[in-house]
């Protein structure tokens, strides 16, 4: 049996670009993209945290440095430069490695610079 797990996700990215006019995608810096060990074409799930948006589309390269974040295509219509998004990816591992798998979480802040990274996110306590 496969279980679908969390691989990866860049967390409280900030929308810098909203192209309706491009190829349907979602353009992340090169950097942003292999430090949370997502690829080129991987498809992703993106969290609009400012509107409540929940949507599906697939990663292209932006340049390396330029904490871009744009939504391209019909994406464009989903959020607003300046918007807060969650980008998820998922993957289906097996019994043997789940023993060992950690997802790579990348914590954003102002200006998609890096604030930390993570594979494990505390337990939540009840309020």
């Amino acid at each position: 049996m496969l279980s679908n797990m969390l691989k990866g996700k860049l967390h409280m990215a900030v929308v810098t670009q909203a192209e309706l006019w491009y190829d349907g995608s979602c353009a992340i810096d090169s950097e942003l993209i292999e430090l949370a060990g997502l690829r080129e074409f991987e498809q992703i799930d993106i969290y609009n945290v400012d509107n409540g948006e929940r949507f599906t589309t697939y990663i292209i390269r932006a340049e390396a440095g330029s904490r871009t974040i744009s939504m391209n295509g019909a994406a464009a219509r989903k959020v607003q430069v300046g918007d807060r998004v969650i980008i998820a990816a998922y993957g289906q591992y097996n019994e043997a490695e789940l023993a060992h798998h950690k997802p790579k979480l990348v914590y954003l802040k102002q200006g998609n610079a890096v604030d930390r990274t993570a594979n494990t996110i505390p337990v939540q306590a009840v309020s």
